[in-house]
């Protein structure tokens, strides 16, 4: 392949320039900043440039975001230390989210047959109630079901099934998950009906 003809062919970064420059120098840098340790704040500013985000989302020190005009965060949403979201193309994070320490989204690659090593940008959009585990990995085009987890390290570059425990790279399916108060629930409106039956 041959770097010194590489392009980006027809992709933009979807902002204009002077909002490319003031992202750059301003906006990334208060939410990276580790001596900011405010989430809201943190929210306004990407609100500011473009992200829409929902309520009561907590964003740790060390976060990054390449472009927040390609991000929409849901409500109750945990981005932990450390977390990149690397979004050339458009990052969707459901409500109530967990991303983990050090999780990356890496929402480009490269066609590795293509002499100029084509890029190739595709989203990636995180289902509510999803845990993305410390020092995971999200590839393109990836779409993370309701209520999957991702453990420690994972990397995902195919799509994972709702509430579906994956691990390993690249991350196999280990077994589903269950949450145990809806068990509780369940067992409660039994109990319920039962109590009622007798009366």
């Amino acid at each position: 392949m041959r770097l010194s003809h590489y392009t980006v062919g027809n992709y933009t970064p979807g902002a204009p320039y002077w909002k490319q420059i003031l992202w750059y120098f301003l906006g990334s840098s208060l939410i990276h900043s580790r001596w900011l340790p405010l989430s809201a704040v943190k929210v306004c500013t990407l609100r500011w440039f473009g992200a829409r985000i929902g309520e009561k989302v907590r964003i740790k020190p060390g976060v990054r975001v390449k472009f927040p005009w390609r991000l929409t965060v849901g409500d109750y949403v945990w981005i932990g230390e450390d977390t990149w979201i690397d979004n050339l193309a458009h990052v969707t994070i459901e409500s109530h989210v967990c991303l983990s320490q050090g999780v990356y989204l890496c929402t480009g690659n490269h066609d590795w047959n293509h002499p100029n090593f084509q890029l190739i940008p595709a989203p990636i959009h995180i289902q509510e109630s999803s845990w993305i585990a410390a020092k995971s990995v999200i590839g393109p085009g990836v779409t993370v079901g309701r209520g999957a987890v991702l453990t420690l390290g994972g990397v995902a570059g195919q799509s994972l099934k709702p509430m579906t425990i994956y691990a390993g790279n690249p991350a196999q399916p280990i077994k589903q998950r269950k949450l145990a108060h809806n068990c509780e629930l369940i067992q409660q409106v039994l109990d319920n009906s039962v109590e009622e039956s007798k009366i």
